[in-house]
């Protein structure tokens, strides 16, 4: 199937246009994603809006103002649970000098996305971890590195927020991707940050292009040192999220 070119509206939604270079790498990222799809269930979005807006557009809007003002700014960056590769492809793709960690505990999928980061060039700057980011967060090479954390789709925003958090430098960001966002959920989320001294910096709304459903980004910071004693052991965060009734520790 021939590359397909989304429509320039996008980008202007967007705020960020991509280079012909980026541009090729992301219609290249789409045909990787469909070769790959057909040996390892990937993901159900590669064609037409699917691709372009539910997964290239849904994983830079977060990041539009970084896209516009410092897309030039070496970063380390990471993704947990990335899947078929977002938002971390993309974010790599999309900031040409980022470094990017891309964490997933399914070895079918980490080997896909590897391979198709070396197809894209990417080798240099994107690593792929196969364990799982509770593991992550108490790597030596991990706790306490990155500029930017992230994940999109993965859990509840109370364990999102525990596997993120001690990843961050002191001055880093986490970025939770999530869909439509009550005051109940704020509640949930600020009662898990006391616990890992983080506080929520900005909470952005959008409606996706051509009614792909609502969005909400959350930026969280560090307020203090996450205490040693988070991310607890493999599986203890999503069973007992932080902020509920004596999952303290």
């Amino acid at each position: 199937m021939p590359a397909a070119t989304p429509d320039t509206s996008l980008w202007k939604e967007l705020g960020w246009q991509p280079s012909a270079g980026q541009l090729q790498q992301l219609q290249q990222l789409q045909e990787e994603l469909r070769s790959w799809n057909s040996r390892v269930n990937l993901t159900r979005l590669v064609e037409g809006d699917d691709y372009w807006i539910a997964q290239v557009f849904d994983s830079l809007w977060p990041l539009r103002q970084l896209l516009q003002e410092q897309a030039e700014t070496p970063l380390a960056c990471i993704d947990v649970g990335t899947g078929g590769g977002f938002p971390g492809l993309a974010v790599a793709i999309a900031l040409p000098r980022a470094r990017l960690t891309l964490v997933d505990s399914v070895g079918r999928k980490t080997q896909a996305v590897q391979a198709m980061a070396a197809a894209l060039g990417l080798a240099d700057r994107v690593e792929l971890r196969c364990e799982r980011v509770e593991l992550t967060g108490r790597h030596g090479h991990c706790r306490g590195r990155f500029d930017l954390a992230m994940a999109r789709a993965v859990a509840a925003a109370p364990v999102v927020a525990e596997y993120l958090v001690p990843l961050l430098k002191p001055d880093g960001q986490a970025l939770l991707y999530r869909g439509q966002w009550g005051e109940g959920d704020r509640q949930e989320l600020d009662r898990a940050l006391k616990l890992l001294q983080a506080k929520v910096e900005r909470c952005e709304h959008r409606e996706l292009p051509a009614g792909r459903g609502q969005r909400t980004a959350l930026v969280v910071t560090a307020s203090a040192p996450c205490p040693k004693s988070y991310p607890r052991a493999v599986g203890m965060p999503g069973k007992f999220p932080l902020g509920q009734s004596g999952n303290s520790a």
